[in-house]
């Protein structure tokens, strides 16, 4: 690996080299958030820290690779459980939908039309709960940001990986943030 930088992970969050994340969520993903954070702290935790606990009990831990498997996953739990913490506090529930739906803001469910006539469907969401999957993508992020306040036909252009790219905006449409929480 050589020439290559190799340091530890960091908050993004709280990396001084990148610009900070927003801290807007839909309701539907602050719930996802805290009911994560609930399990690791009522199911996972316990769990763990019983089996730590027996591992210990069979006697020299130095070589008992149970104990420091073990250890190592209640360590990292932990760790999440104090990051999900401190990020649920944070966090600002979008709970309700933008006075004009007829322009893209956070939440928005997007279609879009490249210059070839392809479609690509899109949701803007927040950091925590983007997902390449459902092409859920951060309010960060270059593309949500030349999106924010255009309406339906308007035009953006974006820099992609294999030059720019022009998108034209043929659908708007939302979720009522209030159904999202139940």
């Amino acid at each position: 690996m050589k020439g290559r930088n190799m340091t530890r992970w960091r908050d993004p969050a709280k990396d001084p080299r990148q610009e900070p994340k927003s801290n807007l969520i839909t309701a539907e993903g602050f719930a996802r958030l805290k009911g994560i954070h609930e399990h690791l702290s009522r199911v996972k935790r316990p769990q763990l820290s019983t089996k730590v606990g027996e591992a210990a009990a069979l006697g020299d831990r130095s070589e008992n690779a149970d104990y420091t498997y073990n250890k190592k996953e209640l360590n990292r739990v932990i760790a999440r459980i104090r990051y999900l913490g401190k990020r649920l506090d944070e966090l600002q529930v979008v709970d309700r939908l933008p006075a004009d739906t007829g322009r893209v803001y956070f939440g928005a469910f997007v279609t879009l039309e490249d210059e070839d006539g392809e479609e690509l469907g899109i949701r803007i969401v927040g950091h925590d709960e983007t997902d390449t999957g459902k092409h859920w993508i951060s309010v960060d992020a270059p593309l949500a940001k030349a999106l924010l306040g255009k309406a339906l036909d308007d035009e953006v252009t974006v820099a992609a990986p294999g030059g720019e790219t022009t998108y034209t905006i043929s659908e708007i449409g939302y979720r009522d943030p209030s159904a999202e929480a139940r």
